[in-house]
């Protein structure tokens, strides 16, 4: 195995770069991006790049534009992939190269889930995905402007909070009356809701059915059901998840099912082909993990699967969130839990929700209390039997529980 090609160039592949060359891998690594300049995070988009806090792609860069020739790896940027041939090796780019590659790997994330309502493609109805999105979503976000948000997930919710600091009048918009309470426990997600309404957003409960534009106005209305008025909004955003770009791994004759599926090295049914990132799904899991840490160990994962290593350890799935000045972070789900406990004082908006299966921790989420998520990491990756009495006990100190 001789040269390596990565399509895309997110956190997976560049942790599939960075994993292969630490684990002695001294052939070719070709990294093919679709976007111009250097591949960058994406969770900034919706924290300092859309609060202005970080104002050029550079600064928001997985890796300084030196360390990629450092660790050789040939970086091509605006370079779109149109095709996969798996049995020969061979990618197609859309300006008619064909490169070669003995071992190929699909990081190629997803796609924005767009409105499929009337008026759901008007100028004004903005997504949030990539660094150009941002950067015209931001020069929106002056004072006074009205903001509808549709999804009060995490990128919606994240861009709710900058929008609101930054000035804007915001209408937040979800059919689910508190959402993530699958993800962190109804404890948690009550309270991140309601900090929305405490910070000023008007909150809305409700599906969008239709976005109006009169001629020659600026504005559009946002029609939500049940509710009697439309929202007024000089821009709408759109925060409602994404696809798995799975249309080069189907066309290729690659098992996809809600995803690229994937074995534990992250091996698709193509002994040749890996994919890593949002768009693989473990073969026996039910969701694919959009998560940057799944992404990062997914790739960790794919390198060690190329290299005939073992498989790393992953442990629990981590996540996080900035709004409003504080920080959720959550570790597991809460769909697994059979019990949960909650440690702290809820009314005083951070504390902490530890799930439980049996004995076993195996979800916990917080607000403002990074130390409990680190306890929680290792209490789960251990699988230490522990006490509900003690979790929620905030005279017991969490790392004496992983001594049992």
């Amino acid at each position: 195995m001789t040269r390596i090609t990565l399509v895309g160039a997110g956190i997976s592949a560049v942790s599939t770069c960075d994993a292969l060359r630490g684990g002695g891998f001294d052939g070719e690594i070709v990294l093919l991006s679709g976007e111009d300049g250097l591949p960058y995070d994406r969770p900034p988009l919706s924290k300092d790049v859309l609060n202005g806090a970080v104002t050029a792609q550079d600064g928001i860069a997985l890796r300084p534009a030196d360390w990629y020739e450092q660790q050789r790896v040939e970086l091509r940027t605006g370079a779109v992939v149109t095709a996969l041939r798996p049995d020969e090796g061979v990618l197609e780019l859309a300006d008619g190269t064909e490169l070669t590659a003995d071992r190929i790997v699909l990081a190629t994330g997803g796609t924005v889930r767009t409105l499929p309502v009337p008026g759901g493609d008007d100028p004004a109805v903005h997504t949030l995905r990539t660094w150009e999105e941002a950067r015209r979503l931001r020069a929106r976000l002056v004072p006074g402007a009205r903001i509808a948000v549709v999804g009060a997930g995490l990128i919606g919710a994240e861009t709710a909070a900058v929008a609101t600091a930054l000035g804007c009048s915001v209408t937040l918009i979800d059919p689910v009356p508190v959402p993530l309470t699958t993800v962190v426990g109804p404890d948690i997600a009550g309270a991140l809701h309601a900090r929305h309404r405490a910070e000023g957003v008007e909150v809305v409960t409700g599906g969008v059915e239709r976005i109006d534009r009169a001629p020659g106005a600026e504005e559009v209305t946002v029609t939500v059901g049940g509710r009697p008025e439309p929202v007024t909004a000089d821009t709408v955003v759109v925060g409602i998840g994404i696809r798995p770009a799975t249309a080069l791994a189907e066309a290729a004759g690659l098992t996809v099912d809600n995803g690229i599926v994937v074995d534990a090295a992250q091996r698709t049914s193509h002994p040749r082909v890996y994919a890593v990132g949002d768009v693989a799904r473990r073969d026996g899991e039910p969701v694919r993990h959009e998560h940057w840490d799944a992404a990062r160990n997914g790739g960790r994962a794919a390198a060690a699967g190329l290299l005939g290593a073992a498989a790393p350890d992953r442990g629990a799935s981590w996540f996080w969130s900035d709004r409003y000045g504080s920080r959720l972070e959550g570790v597991g789900s809460m769909a697994d839990a059979e019990e949960t406990v909650v440690r702290g004082d809820v009314a005083s908006g951070a504390f902490t929700v530890f799930g439980l299966r049996g004995p076993v921790l195996v979800a916990a989420a917080a607000i403002d209390r990074p130390k409990d998520i680190k306890a929680a990491q290792r209490l789960i990756a251990r699988a230490v039997p522990v006490s509900a009495d003690r979790l929620a006990d905030p005279a017991t100190e969490l790392r004496a529980l992983l001594r049992g």
